[in-house]
């Protein structure tokens, strides 16, 4: 049947409505699939072992689960030291912990190829939320530089930097075979001048203090530790823990005013250092739950660091210091240790030290890494 004249702006109008609507659904269901692809991730994790001291931990696709929808993205190492199972210290007993026994720890390098292995087992979507670092090295050997730059010329397009490693730790140093780390090695100088040109990012753990410090005296290791930093503006150091532990605590060096040897609080020393333009290439990271029972001590400690938080929101970054995992209630049980400073914060401080610092400096880091690789690695 013919169709008259006038019926045909209803037609077309018919079929306008139905294209708008066939454009509205297709916008629709891509809006859809992207929210799907792109959680709302809860934080992403600077710090993170995927082994414990007897290289033993959680499958690395187990570990992506264990993330899920909670976890964005994850830096991924192991743990540089192997606890030895000394017959003559625990018979039986197989120590799988540096507390758990009084024989020595000692570098274990291939950590560093077990690590890169489990990466490229991945698919290349599950690589994009992962930022593996290197750490089987001894940072007081002047070889360990060779050693880096050996890692990344067998295994280019894997890791984003080097960390954690210990310079100072409490209970650990001194158990290590050898050698002992120290700030005043040229070997840590080697190392921090090596990662500013290949552009790696650093994970360092030094303490800030001895256990069991004089109360109210200037923290051992501060001088020492600030000069090093300032001596590699040009390298993205990240301050594992802010230089707490187990009893190197926040309060320990707080001066009393009977005290001769006076010294800022912790508070104040972290606030000196976030304010000092030579080290605005230092981040300090939050990790571990025995760094967050300080934090949450009492309401008034946990008013206090909100407010550096909320005033710094560009230095801190959260994660957990997890080691192997097993499940994603372990994964979150660090991070819900802050959620009565994460209430605190503003909008944009609780994005930025959740999220957006760690995007923002690992991006940074794998671009300059592969950048270098390009240059300086010859294909195999």
């Amino acid at each position: 049947m013919r169709v008259g004249a006038g019926h045909r702006p209803l037609l077309s109008c018919r079929r306008a409505v139905l294209a708008l609507t066939a454009v509205t659904l297709g916008m629709t269901v891509a809006v859809a699939q992207t929210t799907a692809r792109k959680p709302d991730y809860v934080f992403n994790d600077s710090h993170f072992h995927l082994t414990n001291y007897v290289q033993k931990g959680t499958d690395i696709h187990r570990y992506l689960e264990i993330m899920g929808d909670k976890v964005g993205r994850s830096t991924l190492f192991g743990i540089p030291l192997q606890q030895e199972w000394s017959y003559a210290n625990s018979g039986d007993f197989a120590p799988t912990y540096y507390l758990q026994s009084d024989a020595p720890l000692y570098y274990y390098s291939f950590t560093d190829a077990y690590i890169a292995r489990a990466y490229q087992s991945l698919t290349k979507a599950q690589k994009a939320r992962l930022d593996p670092m290197i750490t089987g090295f001894n940072p007081a050997d002047m070889y360990a530089v060779d050693h880096i730059r050996r890692v990344l010329e067998l295994f280019p397009g894997v890791f984003s930097g080097i960390g954690e490693f210990s310079i100072h730790k409490e209970f650990v140093s001194a158990k290590i075979a050898g050698e002992t780390a120290s700030l005043t090695n040229p070997a840590l100088d080697r190392i921090l001048d090596f990662a500013a040109e290949v552009g790696l990012a650093v994970i360092l753990h030094n303490d800030i203090d001895m256990p069991f410090a004089k109360a109210g005296t200037e923290p051992v290791y501060l001088k020492q530790l600030k000069d090093v930093l300032r001596r590699h503006p040009n390298t993205t150091i990240i301050w594992a823990h802010i230089g707490l532990g187990r009893i190197v605590s926040p309060t320990q060096g707080q001066a009393s005013e009977h005290t001769a040897e006076r010294s800022p609080a912790y508070q104040a020393i972290v606030e000196e250092m976030l304010q000092d333009p030579s080290l605005r290439h230092v981040y300090f990271d939050i990790s571990w739950d025995e760094v967050a029972k300080w934090a949450i001590a009492s309401p008034e400690i946990e008013r206090r660091v909100a407010d550096v938080f909320n005033r710094y929101p560009d230095r801190f970054l959260f994660g957990t210091d997890n080691v192997a995992p097993a499940d994603q209630a372990a994964q979150l049980r660090v991070y819900h240790l802050w959620d009565p400073i994460w209430a605190q914060l503003t909008p944009e401080a609780s994005v930025k030290i959740r999220k957006a610092n760690y995007e923002r400096i690992f991006d940074g880091a794998r671009r300059k890494v592969r950048a270098w690789e390009k240059a300086n690695v010859k294909p195999m």
